[in-house]
């Protein structure tokens, strides 16, 4: 759930933790890898391919 929409100040005070929390492992990350993560689609096609490097729609078998 986003902060913004958290029903309660307790749930938006968690949301806004959380959030922070993923930055922080967000760059820990990035600098341990020594480049920025895939963001937005990049990161849909990045994490949608599987261990031998096709997505899952070149896989798929046309319809006839």
């Amino acid at each position: 759930m986003g902060v913004k929409q958290a029903p309660t100040a307790k749930g938006k005070q968690s949301a806004q933790g959380l959030h922070e929390s993923a930055a922080k492992e967000e760059k820990k990350v990035e600098a341990k890898k020594g480049s920025g993560l895939a963001k937005g689609a990049d990161r849909f096609d990045e994490r949608s391919k599987s261990s031998d490097g096709r997505s899952a729609g070149s896989k798929q078998k046309p319809k006839h």
